[in-house]
């Protein structure tokens, strides 16, 4: 009962290129990604209603994140759950990186903040408006020695500092001209 016509096929030895497709990955890995979207989601949520227009998200998130923005308690952890579960299916890269704009925006800023206040103190403490004329020189060196002295008389009697805040004003607009 041997048939003789029968054809012998080789089975394919060439097995690497199968494996080289299939990546395996965790649950762990798999749960790790999912809490990293809510917590992505969290940040969405606790943002404001402008800073929120400044991202890209597509109706869906958008609606689930102002949803959950309204929402207490325990369904708020489903909301966020569900905001996770839609990350997943979208591409998070321009969602993260103006998102980090916002954030770095942020810093920027408080260092700013800072920086004039650093500045506003040692002209109060010395009344040299020098170091100021050299960072802005547009700066009035006359108004700023009259608030100097000013500040100065303030903190001296223990008045509510309300010069020292005008200084840090001044600053903050000599520095949004730049």
């Amino acid at each position: 009962m041997n048939n003789h016509n029968e054809i012998f096929i080789e089975p394919n030895t060439n097995t690497n290129n199968i494996d080289d497709e299939i990546i395996y990955v965790s649950k762990s890995e798999i749960k790790r990604d999912a809490e990293a979207l809510k917590k992505l989601g969290i940040e969405l949520v606790n943002l404001s209603k402008n800073e929120i227009v400044k991202i890209p998200l597509d109706e869906d998130l958008l609606y689930a994140i102002e949803l959950a923005q309204k929402i207490k308690k325990e369904g708020y952890r489903r909301q966020i759950q569900y905001i996770g579960k839609l990350l997943r299916s979208r591409d998070i890269e321009p969602i993260t990186q103006t998102l980090d704009k916002l954030k770095n925006r942020h810093n920027q800023q408080v260092a700013m903040f800072h920086k004039l206040e650093k500045l506003r103190d040692e002209l109060i403490e010395t009344g040299n408006a020098e170091t100021i004329i050299e960072i802005f020189p547009n700066a009035d060196r006359q108004q700023l020695r009259t608030l100097a002295r000013l500040a100065k008389k303030e903190l001296d009697s223990n008045k509510t500092p309300k010069t020292a805040r005008q200084i840090f004003q001044y600053l903050k607009q000599l520095s949004d001209a730049e």
